[in-house]
């Protein structure tokens, strides 16, 4: 056990300061992620395992360690020969150890039930601690299905990828232990207009050379990246081994982007010069190919801001529970906890619809594959425009202290916005949901039916439904997206809380986010909800999170 630091200083006594909570278990310390991880089907012994290593005082530090020493770029050895590489420090790499190993990556493909349910909890928690290592595991795991598509290279590849393991090694494919997998299809004058791409395929015997330059790459570390470059057939899906058997491909790293949050994990400007490169898929069928890949990401950039949410909240009612204010607790005070159990809804409600969608991507019907599209975009959006503002909130709960780095605050707080852009900012993402409900009828079919299962279990909630439907009758202008996507996300949400969820929970979202007369998040006084039994509902009553 550590030894405490000294209160009893000559200056002063150091009084009404929070204890180190010391290590915590960010799964037994959870009982709604249990819930509702249990609810999706997911892994709890994995789930249970993972979550007790990743709360350890140790692992605390060592994400700060990890987002205090950035990554570093290596363009030339001491000669000037090229190396375009990237060093990280240690406590990067021990991160993504232990993620690997706990199968964050592997989980959804390795047959076992509820596999994508499982690496959507595990991607929760490994946001709460360290987010930046989630990214390249993130895309490991998105893409598998391309692997498989991938003739030839895609057999070779998988066990490696799908291994428990972490190998930074500098090395071929063939001389590693595990592999990694990025994606670089961003370019200067498209952004999400894909199809304006420039970099060009040409044939090499049954490989292609790439030429062109990516504004973004995504983990460029990786040992091979996902892009898109255009044939004569049109934009085609190609995987570009890092290394070579015997020397270094035609990838150079030109810069490393100076983000403002995501800090421990690297994401560059390259450009491929001639790079060799295997092509997935058809040619010509290159966004459709790589936005299966995306797909999968979105289930982890839904998941990954309710994993921030869930920090700022248990850092928020620890220090409420032990620190007073005009000789009470700042946890006693009314307007407080009616705060604090306003944040928790919007916390529970992206937890519930989140874990629910993930339960849809380990369904095997048509309807759950339906359900798994429109889902996740509505999902990703939700937990997205929720979290900065849950998080502002968290650290204005700490007053001046939340705005120090010794909270860890600043740094949820600097994540935030990321995974609102990643993979789609929320213009893109809504225009997607409209689109896949005006083309496919099994989509708008099974939304219908989710938000239907859930009538006549509140009168609040049977109402807004009415609203819903009246409002959007048919089509649904392009204008009006986001605002049907959001009104979306809150009725699912409350949808999942009403048949799944604890009652006091599930009342408490259904008056406050579906009420006729406007009243939303952070009017939980006015609401006169029963915060006392929402945060306990959510295991936070006491601030023991």
């Amino acid at each position: 056990m550590a030894i405490p630091g000294r209160a009893d200083l000559r200056t002063h006594e150091v009084a009404n300061q929070p204890p180190d909570p010391g290590d915590r278990d960010l799964w037994a310390d959870d009982p709604l992620l249990r819930h509702f991880a249990g609810h999706a089907g997911a892994d709890a012994r994995a789930l249970a395992a993972y979550g007790a290593a990743l709360g350890t005082v140790e692992l605390r530090q060592a994400a700060r360690d990890a987002n205090r020493n950035l990554p570093e770029l290596r363009l030339f050895d001491a000669g000037g020969r090229r190396l375009d590489e990237v060093a990280f420090h240690p406590a990067w790499h021990r991160f993504m150890g232990l993620s690997a190993a706990a199968g964050y990556h592997s989980t959804p493909w390795e047959g076992a039930p509820g596999g994508h349910a499982t690496h959507a909890a595990m991607v929760l928690l490994a946001s709460e601690v360290e987010p930046g290592h989630c990214c390249p595991l993130t895309m490991t795991a998105a893409g598998v299905p391309l692997l498989r598509a991938a003739s030839g290279i895609g057999a070779a590849w998988l066990p490696k990828v799908l291994a428990r393991d972490h190998d930074p090694a500098v090395a071929p494919a063939g001389a590693k232990r595990a592999l990694t997998l990025g994606m670089a299809m961003t370019e200067k004058q498209g952004g999400s207009d894909l199809r304006t791409n420039a970099t060009r395929a040409e044939r090499a015997g049954d490989l292609w050379r790439l030429t062109g330059h990516k504004w973004f790459c995504s983990a460029p570390m990786s040992d091979g990246f996902f892009t898109l470059a255009q044939t004569g057939a049109g934009l085609s899906c190609f995987l570009v081994p890092r290394w070579l058997e015997g020397g270094r491909n035609g990838i150079r790293l030109m810069r490393l982007k100076d983000k403002l949050g995501n800090r421990s994990n690297a994401s560059a400007e390259i450009e491929y010069d001639g790079a060799l490169a295997h092509l997935v898929g058809d040619e010509g069928a290159g966004v459709r190919v790589i936005l299966e890949m995306v797909h999968h990401t979105r289930l982890d950039t839904a998941l990954a801001p309710v994993g921030l949410m869930r920090a700022a909240l248990r850092e928020a009612l620890w220090w409420v529970t032990h620190r007073t204010a005009f000789q009470r607790r700042l946890i006693d005070q009314p307007l407080m906890r009616a705060v604090l159990a306003d944040l928790t809804l919007d916390w529970a409600g992206a937890l519930a619809l989140g874990l629910h969608v993930a339960r849809a991507f380990d369904g095997t019907t048509p309807e759950a594959r339906a359900f798994a599209r429109i889902g996740v975009a509505v999902a990703k959006v939700m937990a997205n425009k929720l979290c900065p503002v849950v998080v502002a909130e968290a650290m204005e709960a700490l007053g001046g202290m939340g705005y120090i780095e010794d909270t860890g605050l600043p740094l949820l707080y600097r994540e935030a916005p990321l995974n609102g852009i990643w993979e789609g900012a929320a213009n893109v993402i809504c225009l997607d949901a409209l689109r896949s409900l005006s083309r496919e009828p099994l989509t708008a079919a099974v939304l219908a039916a989710e938000l239907d299962a859930a009538r006549g279990l509140a009168v609040e909630y049977d109402a807004a439904l009415d609203l819903y439907r009246a409002r959007w009758p048919g089509p649904v202008p392009e204008a009006e997206a986001r605002w049907f996507v959001e009104r979306t996300g809150l009725l699912l949400g409350a949808s999942v809380l009403l048949r799944h969820g604890p009652a006091a929970l599930a009342e408490a979202f259904v008056a406050t986010r579906l009420a006729p007369d406007g009243r939303g998040r952070l009017a939980g006084a006015v609401a006169g909800i029963d915060a006392d039994a929402v945060l306990a509902a959510a295991g936070g009553a006491e601030g023991r999170p």
